[in-house]
């Protein structure tokens, strides 16, 4: 599966129309220390560990990484 961008606005539409996600927090320990902005039930995998961590993100449903 390819990876697409979406804007915050598209991710919006599709959640008004029940789609449901899996975000996932790919932010740098230190970028995600610092921030007081966390999306509950995002999993927090360090972009460098994904491999590690590949167990953890649910495949019934679209993943959608953030960072900063």
């Amino acid at each position: 599966m390819e990876a697409t961008r979406v804007t915050v606005d598209e991710v919006r539409e599709r959640m008004d129309r029940g789609e449901q996600f899996t975000f996932v927090d790919t932010r740098n320990p230190k970028a995600w220390g610092e921030s007081d902005v966390k999306l509950p039930g995002a999993v927090r995998v360090p972009a460098d560990e994904t491999e590690k961590h590949l167990a953890e993100i649910p495949r019934d449903r679209v993943a959608i990484t953030y960072c900063t």
